[in-house]
């Protein structure tokens, strides 16, 4: 049986699922022997997303143009894409940002009304990122095909998540076990 080709992201996020998903601890060896990690933030240096993933873990918000050509980029190669954490699912806490008026208002409160010194916005095309005028959820940008809310979620929800998909089931996303926020 081949393996599945298996990502995960991290876009506008604290990292805390990925965090969670570390502590799947030694669930972790039996992953790993039915995926190959293809794409991830975690152990691995892989800078372009592949052309072909089974399965991709999509933690963070959409906060600027590098994560949303990354979650369309990854959406046109993934199969089975999941809204990963309470970030992806809802914007949860970087949308906080939004109240500041648009990515002008973040960054002039960021960089010249609180500076200390130095009072300059930064502008680095090619370098930094342009941020998104608001932070939104995963799927405002990009069709998912689960979500697994938790701020993080915890190891057990992510397990009851993909163990299903490694069987080629879709998994159970009812009840409060998979689908509190928080």
């Amino acid at each position: 049986m081949s393996k599945i080709k298996f990502a995960t992201v991290w876009l506008a996020g604290c990292s805390g699922c990925h965090m969670s998903f570390l502590d799947l601890d030694e669930w972790l060896i039996d992953l790993a022997q039915s995926v190959d990690v293809v794409f991830s933030p975690v152990g691995s240096d892989i800078k372009d997303y592949p052309e072909e993933v089974d399965v991709c873990l999509v933690e963070g918000g959409v906060a600027n143009e590098e994560n949303l050509e990354l979650a369309l980029k990854l959406r046109q190669h993934t199969k089975v894409v999941i809204s990963f954490g309470d970030c992806a699912v809802t914007a949860n806490v970087p949308a906080m940002r939004n109240m500041q008026g648009g990515a002008d208002g973040v960054l002039k409160r960021a960089y010249l009304e609180l500076a200390d010194t130095g009072k300059q916005l930064p502008h680095e095309p090619g370098i930094v990122p342009e941020l998104l005028d608001r932070v939104i959820p995963l799927h405002e940008v990009i069709p998912v095909d689960i979500f697994m809310p938790g701020c993080p979620p915890p190891a057990e929800r992510i397990k009851a998540t993909i163990a299903p998909l490694l069987r080629g089931e879709h998994p159970n996303m009812q009840g409060r076990e998979m689908i509190k926020f928080g």
